[in-house]
């Protein structure tokens, strides 16, 4: 419709202009012919007088031809048609106070070109009956060729919309069927040009995305069942045994005082371990690691909040700080978990006695933060997997955790833009290594000491 309506109008324009620029060209043929005609006839007056010039009869068709006389009488041939009355125009001409005059003058069914030309004592007019025939027959055949072309434009314009939009009646019939049936498996042919194209890669790698998205939410309900299941299963025999022993009335009998105490510290540990790990898991399925806004802050203030957190829940570790004040864009909730985790980890290997040692710089475009301790270390084959969820050496299956932490530590990196790395400690054990972008401090900004973990300030930067 679009194009058949730019046809119509293209040829509208067209067919106004056409009969402009013919109109115009007709009347200076005209107007050309109609002054060489009076010449000829002015001439031949002067030469014999315009009461005596011979005008031959009429020959049916073609010019007019007028004698004026300066008192106002006319001559005319014989049988010619009657022309339009002598205008005030012409009529100063044939006074002698005008030497030439171009005339369209109504007509009737059509307009006459009358041309005046001074000749003696009066004037001779040429006339011709404007013919529109040429007008009629170029509109008749642009009205001709306007319809073929509007019915030819509407048609091609339609073959040229379908085809050029079947990729997007493809694409909706694909988002239909994905939306019906949950299949995020369908992928949409790479076709068309341009935006179609662009759009159409556009929405597979959105359906790529999702697929991930699903696939992760899988593997993530499998490892948690998984994970859950052995916690729940020991917490659920020791529960049963307690109700069995109760309900028989041998609770005191058959479980001493130190065994009961044994089992109740086992049922602590469990319960705690669960509520650790279902933190972790919401933590870990929300996706985004939180809803808090990205802000400009010291890096080293979060450090120094993360292990003052890490001393309160674990008084028998002791942690040392390096760290110097360098500016990051984070969410700072979403970084102190992962500097904690960072410490807890280092935490469980360290052995008694052995402080933990975190330190902070800025080197060159990044903020580096290096957690050591000075427990086994991680072995080679175990690397690759130390940030995969739920993922836990052989040596650390018998210590608590969920084997989370890690992860959610890579999570927080690769959503502020940094990475997470592992190598060999100068302590001997374990060096976990964390690189952020580093951006511009403020204007003024505060110094910060070395501190140790319990406040000492030992050095400043």
């Amino acid at each position: 419709m679009i194009a058949a309506t730019a046809i119509t109008a293209s040829i509208f324009v067209a067919f106004q202009v056409g009969i402009e620029l013919l109109d115009r060209e007709l009347q200076e043929a005209a107007a050309g012919q109609l002054r060489a005609d009076s010449r000829v006839l002015a001439t031949n007056a002067e030469r014999t007088g315009l009461a005596r010039v011979e005008l031959p009869p009429y020959p049916g068709s073609g010019r007019l031809v007028r004698i004026i006389l300066r008192d106002g009488s006319i001559r005319t041939p014989a049988g010619q048609p009657a022309l339009p009355p002598v205008s005030k125009h012409a009529g100063r001409v044939a006074q002698g106070t005008s030497g030439s005059l171009m005339e369209s003058i109504d007509g009737g069914d059509n307009d006459v070109y009358v041309y005046t030309l001074a000749a003696g004592d009066g004037a001779v007019q040429v006339a011709r009956v404007a013919d529109e025939r040429p007008i009629t027959r170029l509109g008749l055949g642009m009205l001709i060729i306007g319809l073929f072309c509007v019915v030819g434009g509407a048609l091609v314009g339609r073959a040229v919309a379908r085809t050029g939009l079947a990729p997007i009646d493809r694409l909706t019939a694909v988002a239909v069927r994905v939306a019906r049936t949950q299949d995020l498996d369908a992928d949409i042919p790479d076709e068309g040009g341009g935006e179609i194209r662009q759009l159409i890669r556009s929405i597979n790698d959105m359906l790529a995305a999702l697929r991930d998205s699903r696939q992760a939410q899988r593997l993530l309900a499998e490892d948690a069942a998984h994970e859950l299941k052995t916690p729940l299963t020991s917490l659920r025999l020791n529960v049963e045994l307690l109700i069995r022993l109760d309900r028989r009335g041998t609770l005191d009998s058959a479980l001493p005082a130190g065994s009961r105490t044994r089992l109740l510290n086992d049922l602590g540990a469990q319960v705690a371990e669960l509520s650790t790990l279902a933190a972790e898991l919401t933590d870990l399925a929300r996706g985004d690691i939180s809803d808090e806004s990205t802000e400009l802050l010291d890096l080293a203030d979060v450090v120094v909040a993360a292990a003052t957190r890490a001393r309160s829940r674990r008084p028998d570790i002791e942690v040392v700080l390096d760290v110097t004040s360098v500016w990051v864009s984070g969410r700072p909730a979403a970084l102190q978990r992962a500097v904690l985790n960072l410490i807890d980890n280092a935490g469980k290997w360290s052995p008694m006695g052995q402080p933990i040692q975190v330190r902070l710089r800025a080197e060159g475009e990044w903020a580096v933060l290096e957690v050591h301790d000075a427990g086994p270390g991680i072995d080679t084959v175990d690397v690759p997997r130390v940030f995969d969820r739920f993922y836990r050496a052989d040596s650390a299956r018998a210590l608590p955790g969920s084997g989370l932490g890690l992860s959610i530590v890579q999570r927080v990196v690769d959503a502020h833009g940094g990475r997470a790395t592992v190598a060999r400690s100068v302590l001997g054990g374990a060096l976990l290594r964390v690189d952020l972008p580093a951006a511009a401090p403020p204007a003024s900004i505060a110094p910060i000491g070395r501190l140790t973990a319990a406040g000492e300030d030992t050095a400043v930067h």
